[in-house]
């Protein structure tokens, strides 16, 4: 059952990582986002939580084809939260390695780093799991956090604020660090997706920590174009790795000027001070590309009930075909009654869609139509090719499984 956080519809939980649970959600004018719901723990930090609000304004500028904007924030409320795109996809640590597609996804990583340090941010937790693959291109999420809430306290509390074999030699040695540490992180990324193995191994945290700081990276495997600057990128010197903009002209990338970003009016949500503290920037949202329209809420609601209606309408009407199809021969008014009540109740929903002249009416009679049509044409094709033995094993293994899967649902 889904629940309102702020303007936003939380629709189901997507995941959860070291600061927060991520929600699927429909924002107030029906558009699928990501809200991230941060652990109590983290919250708990006053001063984490600050120098988070302070970030969250500088995080808004990156944008991007190539990263998940951040689009909002509420962080003075009792469950704070960020949102940021949805983007739609499997993790570059859950797809299959080594990657095809290499060349696509090193510009594409290349182009996120380069777009988030542009406008200042440092990743600080860029790792194989914050790289979302959606059609074949990457899309970095959860830049900046990690690097705003890198305080003792949080670390104290049980937050994650980076993943040993992608964080920097100097990270992990406690010294100072800044967008070098997300160009080692980059090149231990990549390095995973060429080779389908662990940069530095596996094991215990510490020990993959010490083979960072003490070893070279296994890189065996890496083609022969991405090799050297997978070198350079993890070079245990900060100073002797390349910047994101020297990334970009070795690999051919073509940088295009960021757009400028809209200045809009604060939403309900929006960034707010706390007691004592000023904002110096104006809340701030950017979309890539131009203005699209969006489906309203109830738009969106009624394509959802529209497609389970067909999955319920298709699949009942196999099931439906499939005992006819077994009771033709022995029990033929059966078969007969089975169509024709699967008839009547697919003709009384489309007299239904007719009058009721709502969203998607005219596809929902025609599938009805359709429906009944292809329940028919399947029974006499089942009846002739398969005998009433094999039919009624059919349906009733169909039956079991169906009942099974709604206990599931």
């Amino acid at each position: 059952m889904s629940q309102k956080l702020g303007p936003y519809q939380l629709l189901s939980r997507l995941g959860a990582g070291g600061f927060g649970v991520v929600h699927l959600a429909l924002d107030p004018e029906g558009r699928t986002v990501a809200v991230k719901v941060l652990h109590p723990h983290v919250t708990a930090d006053s001063g984490a939580l600050a120098r988070l609000a302070r970030e969250v304004e500088t995080m808004r500028l990156v944008g991007g084809p190539h990263v998940a904007e951040v689009l909002d924030a509420s962080l003075d409320v009792a469950e704070p939260y960020l949102v940021t795109r949805y983007v739609q996809g499997r993790p570059l640590s859950a797809v299959p390695t080594p990657v095809a597609e290499l060349r696509l996804l090193a510009s594409g990583l290349a182009d996120a780093l380069l777009a988030m340090h542009e406008a200042g941010v440092v990743h600080r937790d860029l790792k194989p799991a914050n790289v979302m693959m959606a059609e074949g291109e990457p899309v970095v999420i959860d830049f900046g956090i990690a690097s705003a809430l890198d305080s003792l306290s949080v670390t104290a509390s049980g937050a994650v604020v980076g993943t040993p074999g992608y964080l920097a030699p100097e990270v992990l040695e406690g010294k100072e660090s800044g967008m070098a540490a997300d160009v080692f992180s980059f090149g231990a990324t990549l390095a995973y997706a060429a080779t389908g193995r662990q940069p530095y191994g596996q094991g215990p945290a510490s020990a993959v920590a010490y083979r960072v700081v003490h070893h070279d990276a296994d890189l065996e495997g890496a083609p022969d174009w991405l090799a050297p600057l997978l070198h350079e990128c993890l070079a245990a010197d900060p100073v002797a790795r390349p910047t994101a903009a020297q990334i970009c002209a070795r690999l051919g990338v073509e940088v295009v000027p960021r757009a400028h970003h809209a200045v809009r009016p604060p939403t309900a949500t929006a960034l707010r001070s706390r007691p004592g503290e000023t904002n110096d920037l104006e809340t701030r949202e950017w979309r890539p590309g131009q203005e699209r329209r969006r489906p309203p809420v109830e738009e969106s609601r009624a394509r959802h009930r529209e497609k389970v209606r067909r999955r319920w309408l298709i699949g009942s009407g196999l099931f439906v075909a499939l005992l006819s199809a077994a009771a033709r021969e022995p029990l033929p008014e059966v078969a007969l009654f089975l169509l024709a009540a699967y008839t009547l109740v697919a003709v009384i929903d489309a007299g239904v869609a007719l009058l009721s002249r709502r969203l998607l009416r005219t596809s929902r009679i025609i599938y009805d139509f359709a429906a009944m049509l292809g329940a028919a044409g399947l029974c006499v094709g089942l009846s002739t090719f398969f005998s009433t033995f094999t039919l009624a094993l059919f349906a009733g293994t169909a039956l079991v499984v169906g009942v099974v899967f709604l206990l599931s649902a």
